[in-house]
């Protein structure tokens, strides 16, 4: 019986992909800004429709750019307890402290209603997570940002593809970052994005992004955050199917929906947001549940994951460890089923029996 993780990474044909790297041969040039990289930058700038779009390594280099870039190298950073870990991450490792904010148990989103009390004189900025796909309370944040005058970055690792108001999610807050990790709908083997809403922030993230200087003018500190040929002709070959990838998902969460809808609680959104069907969450009534249920999954050959878990307040290495209880029992509690474009519909209905039968 073949093994079925919670994702699959999307190949295109390989043909498509051949194509660029006969391009990537004749050209002998494999990273540097290369013409793939810049061809990359600006389709997937259309697509968004954004502008000041920054095609980087990886997710969490994204985010740690971003706080660089709007010159956030310490204080505090209200962010969300219920996201990967590389959101917390980036803030530790930039020498920022995360003040965690509990979520909202409808969206898993940060709770924005929530966001003031945590305000200090040393809060620098907002950190929220489209979690899910799902958007944050984007106009609540705003208008919180406005008041305080603190900076807003949206970490859209979940977002590509999904939209709100007509706009891309990742089109929302001072910075957006994106990641295209393979284990995304959307996906560059490795890498991510920054979209910053200031042309003279955007000016200074081309600059951070390739070590701050230009030619042989240092203008800054810098780091390599730079994404390759290949990573770029990964990407232009899957811009070309993230539509069909998008709507294949959608079909089978349907199915999920019809099969569980009445037995397992999952995530909603927020009214008009498109969405990109990103994961299949669902909520179980608590751990031991949740439990069981991988258990007798894992003995199928079906592999789903905790995401996100532990709530990143309790991680061993945040001294100050805010309580956050809706996180925390949601962390305990949810589980995200096997989605990819190509998941058989009867995977999609063994894997609703085995968790209706426990």
């Amino acid at each position: 019986m073949d093994r079925i993780n919670v994702t699959k990474t999307y190949l295109p044909p390989i043909e498509e992909y051949q194509h660029y790297l006969r391009q990537i041969w004749s050209s002998n040039q494999v990273t540097n800004q290369g013409p793939l990289l810049k061809k990359f930058e600006k389709e997937t700038a259309n697509f968004l429709k954004v502008d000041n779009f920054h095609f980087v390594a990886n997710g969490t280099i994204a985010l740690q750019i971003a706080l660089r870039a709007l010159d956030i190298t310490d204080g505090e950073i209200i962010t969300t307890p219920f996201s990967y870990v590389a959101t917390t991450s980036a803030i530790l490792w930039e020498r920022c402290e995360p003040v965690y904010v509990d979520i909202d148990p409808e969206t898993f989103c940060i709770d924005a209603t929530k966001i003031e009390a945590a305000i200090t004189d040393k809060t620098k900025a907002i950190l929220a997570v489209h979690v899910f796909g799902h958007p944050c309370d984007i106009e609540k944040i705003d208008d919180i940002a406005k008041k305080h005058n603190l900076k807003v970055i949206y970490d859209g690792a979940h977002a590509f593809g999904a939209n709100y108001n007509n706009r891309s999610l990742l089109a929302y807050g001072d910075i957006s970052v994106g990641s295209f990790h393979a284990t995304k709908p959307f996906h560059t083997i490795e890498g991510g994005c920054v979209i910053a809403a200031d042309k003279k922030v955007s000016e200074k993230l081309e600059l951070i992004k390739r070590f701050g200087h230009n030619g042989d003018t240092h203008y800054m500190l810098g780091i390599n955050a730079k994404a390759s040929e290949f990573q770029a002709a990964m990407g232009l070959c899957n811009l070309l199917h993230i539509e069909s990838i998008i709507e294949a998902r959608k079909s089978l969460s349907e199915l999920y929906d019809q099969l569980l809808g009445a037995d397992l609680r999952t995530d909603s959104w927020r009214g008009s947001t498109k969405y990109n069907y990103s994961y299949y969450p669902v909520v179980f009534g608590n751990e031991e549940q949740l439990t069981k249920a991988v258990t007798g999954l894992n003995k199928e050959n079906i592999f789903p994951r905790r995401y996100f878990y532990p709530s990143l307040n309790k991680l061993p290495y945040i001294i100050d460890k805010h309580p956050c209880p809706v996180s925390e029992k949601v962390a305990a509690s949810i589980l995200c089923l096997p989605l990819y474009s190509d998941l058989a519909e009867k995977d999609v209905k063994r894997v609703c029996e085995i968790i209706k039968s426990i």
